[in-house]
C-alpha cells in the first residue's frame, strides 16, 4: 500500500536530506517592506563590522602594549654577559692588587659591551677633525682655532654621538673652532 503525498506536508529530499516544503509563491513585497527589510540587513552589517572593529582596536592595543614591555628584552638579555663580566671584574678587583692585570680585565668588559652594542646596531659618530654639522652636532661652545683650516670644524668632542641603524639616537656634544 502506498501512502499518497499530501501536497501541504513537506516532503523528504532523498538525496540531500532536507526537507522540501510544497512551493509556495510569495506575495511580492511592498517597496516599503523591501526597503525595511534592506535597512534591517544592512543595520545588520554595519553592526557586526562595528564590532570587528571594536575587536581589533581592542586586540591592536593589547599586542602595542606586549611589544612595548618586552622591546627592550633583547638588549638586555645581551648585556647579561656584560653584567657577568662586571661582577668577574669587581670580584677581580677586590682580590688582586696588580694594577695592570685589573686594567687589562676592565679593557675586556669595555671591549666586550662595545661589540655586543655595535652587533645590536649602535654605531658611534667620528666628530674630532670634521667640519661642523648641525644635523650631528650640538656646539657647547667655541674656542679660537689653532689655525685656518680648524676653523668650523670640531675642535673636542664632549660627549660621543650615536646612530642606531644608521638613524642618529644621540647628538655629539662639541668644541668648534672659529
Amino acid at each position: 500500500e502506498e501512502k499518497e503525498i499530501n501536497e501541504k506536508e513537506p516532503v523528504l529530499d532523498a538525496v540531500n536530506g532536507t526537507e522540501n516544503a510544497p512551493e509556495v509563491e510569495a506575495e511580492p513585497l511592498s517597496e516599503l517592506e523591501q526597503l525595511k527589510v534592506d535597512l534591517a540587513d544592512q543595520k545588520d552589517k554595519y553592526l557586526r563590522l562595528m564590532a570587528e572593529f571594536e575587536n581589533f582596536k581592542r586586540r591592536t592595543a593589547k599586542e602595542r602594549v606586549d611589544l612595548i614591555q618586552t622591546a627592550g628584552k633583547d638588549v638586555i638579555v645581551s648585556l647579561l654577559d656584560v653584567l657577568d663580566d662586571c661582577d668577574r671584574a669587581e670580584k677581580q678587583l677586590n682580590s688582586s692588587d696588580d694594577i695592570a692585570v685589573q686594567k687589562e680585565g676592565v679593557q675586556l668588559v669595555f671591549n666586550k659591551i662595545r661589540s655586543t652594542m655595535q652587533a645590536k646596531g649602535l654605531k658611534p659618530m667620528e666628530s674630532v677633525n670634521k667640519d661642523f654639522d648641525v644635523e650631528l652636532h650640538e656646539a657647547i661652545t667655541e674656542i679660537p682655532a689653532a689655525n685656518d683650516k680648524m676653523k668650523g670644524k670640531v675642535v673636542d668632542e664632549i660627549t660621543k654621538g650615536y646612530f642606531l641603524n644608521d638613524k642618529i639616537i644621540r647628538f655629539a656634544k662639541v668644541v668648534v673652532g672659529k
